[in-house]
């Protein structure tokens, strides 16, 4: 059955959860951003403005910032799996949250308890962060699951309620991005845009100063680095994002699949065109791990969630799966580039390795 959901934030109008849509969507790069998403939907840049501060003052609005592809800058990274004692999970998630490169990280109706996203710039050696986050966190078991092949990676919350459970289209942001990007090096001016382009987007009518303040130079130099970084497929997207329980998305179900290897690619493509899937990934599979394709599933209940799980399997005929929810956010963050904090990290764990130092 094809549902489609009632507006999942109660207290924002339908003008304020059209203008979200349009600034999760289809956020310009130039001057004055809002006067544009204004006119498309016949409001002025006043009262865009004023209908995203409502909805940042709400709590539906994260940020509003531009996105980057993880792997793209260079950097690597993997979904960790960790089985965790459940009187020390508080203990485990506040360790592994302290780690600059961990963005997320829920526990979830699973053995493997604690599940966490967690990057390394490049020249570091991922693998041994994960190992060591493994012992200073206690965990009992863990499997490292990277980034075998990209599908899909980002989402739009549909904030107005128009859109069918089953909606389909085209991926923002897939593995053939990820490897155009590959041809352009990062460089030293790019990494400096990064750093000062990650930050929240003040909520006026010309918030790309700010960015170009940071970097001593002109609002039209800031447009054109970020229109170049997006043709080369760093960039992603600027865009508004939303904080998806409070903007009534309250179901995150990652639903993992079981799919025979020859079908993996075909299998994760269709997946990917599922409007209200968020991410879809091949990752490797273990001796008690046979899930493959992993997709995250978003509704505002968990029935919706469940209604998507359940028509890829009937379209697909992939029937081995199951469906994690997630019932504590530990941490949710946009992952930080190019900052300090990685190497501070690594030292204060070299020098807390080396013991205390005698003084003579």
């Amino acid at each position: 059955m094809t549902t489609t959901a009632k507006r999942p934030h109660a207290t924002l109008d339908e003008t304020t959860a059209r203008v979200l849509n349009e600034l999760q969507d289809h956020f310009p790069l130039v001057e004055r951003p809002y006067a544009e998403v204004g006119a498309r939907l016949g409001l002025t840049e006043d009262e865009t403005l004023t209908r995203l501060r409502e909805a940042r003052a709400a709590g539906v609005v994260r940020q509003v910032c531009a996105i980057y592809d993880t792997k793209a800058l260079g950097y690597s990274s993997a979904l960790v799996a960790a089985r965790v004692p459940t009187d020390q999970l508080e203990h485990a998630a506040a360790v592994v949250n302290a780690h600059p490169g961990v963005s997320h990280n829920y526990r979830r109706n699973h053995d493997f308890n604690m599940w966490y996203t967690v990057a390394m710039p490049p020249g570091h050696d991922l693998s041994e962060v994960v190992q060591r986050l493994g012992v200073l966190s206690g965990a009992e078991s863990m499997r490292q699951m990277p980034t075998l092949r990209l599908f899909k990676i980002g989402v739009t919350l549909d904030m107005a309620g128009e859109r069918p459970t089953n909606a389909r289209g085209e991926p923002e942001y897939s593995e053939e991005r990820r490897e155009q990007a590959k041809l352009f090096p990062v460089t030293d001016e790019d990494i400096a845009y990064i750093r000062a382009s990650q930050v929240d987007l003040p909520d006026i009518p010309c918030p790309f100063e700010a960015v170009a303040e940071t970097l001593g130079t002109s609002v039209e130099a800031v447009l054109a680095h970020g229109r170049a970084m997006q043709e080369h497929g760093h960039l992603r997207r600027y865009a508004t994002i939303l904080n998806h329980r409070e903007a009534g998305f309250r179901a995150n179900g990652m639903a993992v699949w079981n799919v025979p290897e020859e079908r993996i690619r075909s299998f994760g493509e269709f997946v990917a065109g599922y409007r209200n899937v968020s991410h879809c990934y091949q990752r490797p599979v273990y001796e008690d791990w046979q899930y493959s394709v992993f997709s995250m599933i978003h509704a505002p209940r968990a029935e919706g969630v469940e209604e998507v799980a359940t028509a890829i399997a009937q379209e697909t005929g992939i029937t081995d799966h199951r469906v994690l929810y997630s019932s504590t956010e530990y941490k949710k963050i946009r992952l930080p580039y190019f900052v300090p904090e990685y190497d501070q990290w690594e030292a204060l764990c070299e020098a807390a390795a080396r013991g205390p130092e005698t003084s003579k």
